[in-house]
């Protein structure tokens, strides 16, 4: 993305960026539930900095994410994140 200023990408932008370097780094190898690992990957890296961000607060970070806190705390126990 040469002259592209990076403040100026969107999330989908950098997810579609993210999804062609994984796709460079398989070569030939064939891939299968995609979607599955995507969506799980960026739900751990979502909620990794909401909980961050929200200083541990599970309220308020389930608030901010539209979410049940007890929907959250299910995730955050799958993907074992504190």
């Amino acid at each position: 993305m040469t002259g592209v200023n990076l403040s100026k990408i969107t999330l989908r932008q950098s997810v579609e960026q993210a999804i062609e370097q994984y796709f460079s780094h398989l070569e030939e190898e064939q891939t299968s539930e995609l979607y599955d690992l995507v969506i799980k990957e960026v739900e751990i890296g979502l909620f990794n900095v909401v909980m961050k961000k929200a200083q541990g607060n599970q309220s308020k970070a389930a608030d901010w994410l539209g979410l049940a806190r007890g929907t959250l705390r299910k995730r955050l126990n799958e993907y074992e994140i504190e």
